[in-house]
């Protein structure tokens, strides 16, 4: 049976300060639970359904943590998405653990991303490009965020991160920096070696000021119509297959 202590903790987890006050969060949905269910995070918690658990009975059967059958209208109650009908998983945080760039690899960098929708797009792009790396500056969107690791489609559990002032750490990289901007080189006639650090900047503003002198090369994606600009989590898929083409990054 659900506790009601289980049930207000799973609801405290909607915010920020109680993620990182209990070092824990919830994933919700068939996808990203047996994504983490699969992964090296620790899970603590595991509410499902009949359906989950006609579909992934050894996923069920082999957990070890806490775990409760409910009906879809629990899940419903207690997640942020109305169409979840399987499942709902909780888990503990990582540690904020350094991440080592080396030559030879492709990271990502992301400088000021706020929207949670968008970061966890991002994190699924890095994921599809072998891109195992993300270093975040402490504005950007908290990894956590329900919304983030549902749009991360369960590539959440195969990236690691860091968050760092990014000054700092492209400072001290010694790595090629390739940063998005609206006026720079076209990737269409951009060659040469494409390991190192991308950097993406905030979704209105681009690039932070204090980094753009730290950006080795300036790259642009050349544009044939009338939109302003493009999508942050479009324009990294675009750069990653840029530079994914180039070879020579093994992230």
């Amino acid at each position: 049976m659900l506790s009601k202590n289980t049930v207000k903790f799973i609801k405290s987890l909607h915010q920020k300060k109680f993620r990182k006050q209990e070092k824990a969060f919830f994933v919700e949905g068939a996808k990203n639970v047996t994504e983490l269910l699969r992964s090296d995070y620790t899970c603590t918690h595991l509410l499902y359904t009949d359906k989950f658990a006609a579909t992934w009975p050894d996923l069920v059967a082999g957990f070890s943590g806490e775990k409760v059958q409910v009906l879809p209208s629990v899940l419903k109650s207690l997640g942020t998405f109305s169409s979840n009908d399987q499942a709902l998983a909780l888990a503990t945080c990582k540690p904020n653990l350094r991440v080592e760039v080396v030559p030879g690899e492709l990271v990502l960098a992301l400088d000021d991303i706020r929207d949670p929708g968008n970061l966890g797009t991002i994190i699924r792009i890095a994921d599809w490009y072998g891109i195992k790396k993300m270093l975040l500056s402490p504005e950007t969107a908290d990894f956590y965020n329900p919304k983030v690791l549902h749009a991360s489609m369960g590539s959440f559990t195969r990236v690691n991160f860091e968050y760092v002032p990014l000054i700092e750490k492209l400072q001290e990289v010694g790595v090629p920096v390739f940063g998005a901007f609206l006026q720079g080189l076209s990737i269409h006639v951009h060659q040469g070696k494409a390991d190192g650090i991308l950097l993406m900047g905030n979704e209105s503003h681009g690039v932070s000021p204090d980094l753009e002198a730290l950006v080795s090369q300036r790259l642009t994606i050349p544009a044939f119509g009338g939109a302003e600009s493009l999508n942050v989590a479009v324009a990294t898929a675009v750069l990653c297959d840029h530079l994914r083409r180039l070879g020579g990054a093994d992230g």
